[in-house]
Parts: structure tokens; sequence; C-alpha cells
């Protein structure tokens, strides 16, 4: 019999009445023949909740070690709360649904608390369920260490959990959410954006690696690398007269290969969680970059966009990164205790930044993509500050003013409107 893994996010958790929806969605396909699990969230805005009580508890007192592991039995408690509901509404609609923890699974993870990455998922106990013709419930975004301790797993894990367990149970997982697909770019900038009805998993990685929202880089990675095939579709429609859901809905995250017609560009992304930072009169010499991302990695700052210039001192160099805004104060006031030691003049941090990109598997085999960025950037007077590239993607850092300008020309100058 086929399986299915499903995931609801918090906006289609986020009271009873969205709650029962869910439930529907999750009947149609138990009565089109499938096995099923589903991987719910935390009621939206829930979970803001419970890290803003944690955080009015405060910190430990001195000499006990960090709370990060009470952090984590608390802000996982709001999944628990949504599997519980939606396991009782399935029951009171006839199917036998039961939620299962993520310690009674087990989904073991390493014992990074609060950013938790899952070493291993039992399926002994879903298989069990699954056989018997029940529906199994499962909170994500929560998991157990091999000592017994409950981790979670950063904020949007529940799409991890789900990819996870589609793993485990060697099927596909449908992520339900509030929009109705993947689109080309943000529908909120640009109207006129369309739904793909596929994206290759190297696409969707740099997508949410770059300011799309639809999915957490992480669930994306595990996607890849466990071939797990993923469809994002909205949890706001309703099954049929007949009980049957919308035929290839949705936006199917799949392999490359499977995609026969590969666009140069997919898509436009724009993040505006950036910030750079200018080291100004640093010493030329050789070793001085390596030290400071060393001493930039030890802090656990993760660094993008790099660019080194001539100063106007000689035997110096200005060197620029960016950074997310929340770990730029901290990388600028680990450089500023270090300087004597890095040796560098003066610190400049901007905030007022933001990165656009443009994203497609075709880039590997199309020459102009390039050319076509910064030509539809100049026509609009937009000056970049920084560019980054990989095989499928170009980015540039702007001022945050232009960003959603740099979006809209982009877009159309891709012909994405078409796509």
């Amino acid at each position: 019999m086929t399986r299915l893994v499903m995931k609801f996010g918090g906006t289609s958790m986020a009271d009873l009445e969205r709650i029962r929806r869910a439930a529907r969605i999750v009947s149609a396909e138990v009565k089109s023949g499938k096995q099923v699990a589903v991987v719910v969230s935390a009621m939206a805005g829930k979970t803001n909740e419970l890290v803003a009580w944690t955080d009015g508890v405060g910190a430990a007192a001195a000499g006990l070690p960090l709370s990060d592991d009470e952090y984590d039995v608390v802000v996982a408690s709001g999944e628990q709360v949504t599997a519980g509901l939606l396991a009782l509404t399935l029951r009171n609609m006839g199917l036998n649904a039961e939620s299962v923890m993520g310690w009674q699974i087990p989904i073991v993870t390493d014992e990074a608390h609060a950013r938790a990455r899952i070493e291993s998922v039992g399926s002994e106990r879903l298989d069990s369920i699954l056989g018997a013709g029940g529906v199994a419930v499962v909170p994500g975004f929560q998991g157990v260490t091999a000592g017994g301790r409950i981790t979670t797993l950063g904020r949007g894990g529940s799409d991890t959990s789900a990819v996870a367990v589609a793993a485990a149970l060697e099927c596909p997982c449908d992520i339900y959410t509030d929009v109705d697909g993947v689109y080309t770019t943000d529908p909120r900038i640009v109207p006129k954006a369309r739904k793909l009805n596929r994206v290759s998993y190297e696409e969707m990685l740099e997508m949410a690696s770059l300011g799309a929202k639809v999915l957490q880089t992480r669930s994306v990675e595990l996607a890849m690398a466990k071939q797990v095939p993923v469809r994002v579709l909205s949890s706001f429609v309703e099954p049929d007269e007949n009980g049957n859901l919308p035929a290839e809905a949705g936006t199917l995250i799949c392999d490359e290969e499977e995609i026969v017609e590969k666009r140069i560009v997919s898509g436009v992304t724009m993040s505006r969680d950036e910030a750079r930072i200018t080291l100004l009169g640093l010493s030329d010499r050789t070793d001085a970059p390596a030290d400071v991302f060393t001493r930039l990695a030890e802090a656990g700052v993760n660094v993008d966009m790099i660019v080194q210039s001539q100063a106007r001192t000689e035997g110096a160099v200005n060197l620029t990164f960016t950074t997310g805004r929340r770990d730029a104060q901290r990388a600028a006031d680990l450089m500023s205790a270090t300087q004597s030691e890095i040796q560098f003049e003066e610190i400049r941090i901007d905030a007022d930044v933001a990165k656009v990109s443009v994203i497609g598997v075709g880039m590997r085999s199309h020459a102009g993509v390039a050319q076509t960025m910064f030509k539809a950037l100049a026509d609009k007077g937009i000056k970049f500050q920084a560019i980054s590239t990989s095989e499928i993607k170009i980015s540039v850092l702007i001022e945050d003013a232009y960003a959603e300008l740099a979006v809209r020309a982009l877009h159309s100058a891709y012909g994405l409107e078409a796509v």
C-alpha cells in the first residue's frame, strides 16, 4: 500500500477550525487508499509565546549549566498540543489516529539543544500504527538525545522532521502551508509571479538559503540527500464532494533529472537579513584574512559574501564580508576586541543592505545570465556592493531601499512572468 507523510505548518494549525480542515485533507488521503503519517507544527505564534516565557524566567544562576535543555522542554510543547488535537479531531471523524511523540518513535538527535540535528528515526512504532490502518500524528520540531533528553531542531524544524520521517518510511512528503506552491518570486512584490510545477532540490536549496521562506534549508538538504520527493501545497483547500483533493496541485521538489525543460532562471529571491562589515586598513599580510575568518568561525558566525580591495594606506587592504543581522554585532564586537592582534585601523557596520539573487539549474549551460542581471540593475540605477556566485545562482548585495525594485526588474528581465 502507498505511504505518504503529510506536514501541516503553524498557519494550518492556527485554531480548531483550521485543524478540522487539515483533518479533512488527511481523511481524503486515507480514503484514497494511502497509509498516512502526519507531522504538525505548533499553532501560529505559540512557539514565540513559549520562547518569551523562557526569556522571562531568565538564565541559570552562576555555577549552574546553561538551561538550553529545559528551554527545549518548554518550546517543544506547542507541537505536542497540536498533535493531540489533530489526533482527537481525526478520531471524531472516524479515523483511528494516534499521536506519537518524538521520544516515542524515537527521533534521535545530537545534544545541541535548540538547534539539534537528527541522527536517526525509528520506523518500528510508525510501521505498527500504519500497518494496522491507523494514522500516526507526529509533533514536528522535536527529538530526543541518546540520553533521553528532549531537543528541538531550530525554527522551521518541523519541515525537517517531516522529511526525516518520510525518509524512514521510504515515501514522499507533502508539505501543507499557507501558499499553494513555490513561486518565481514573492507574489506580494511581483503580482505576476508564477507558480512553478517542479523545482530541483538544488534550486530549492539555494532559494531557501537566499530568502525564500517556503521551506527550511535543512529540510531541503535532507530531502536531497535521501531523495525524498517533496510537494509544497496549500492547506486552504477542501476535498470535493467525492472526497478527492485537486490533482497535480502545488510544486514538486525533485531530482534535476525529473525536470524535462530546464529553465535558465527559475526564481528571484530577496533577503533583508543581511549586514555588511568592513575592516578598513587591515594588515596586508597573507594570513590576515585566515585569521579573521578563523576567529569568526570559532565564534559560530556564518559569513557569506567576501570582497577584498586595496586600502589607501600602503601595505594595507580593506576586507568586507556579510553576515546575518543577528550575528553582525557579535562579529563586530569580536573584531573590535581583537583589533590589535588582527591589525586593522577601523571597523564599519552597515545593516541597510539586502541580498538579491537569481537561481536556476539552466545557468550551468547558458551564457549571458550575469550580463542580463547587471544590465537590468544598471537600467534602474541600482549599484551593487558585493557579488557571490555558484553554478546555479548569482547574488548581489545592494542598498536595502532598492531591494524590491531590483526583484521586479530581474523578474521582468528573465521573462519569469511567462514561465
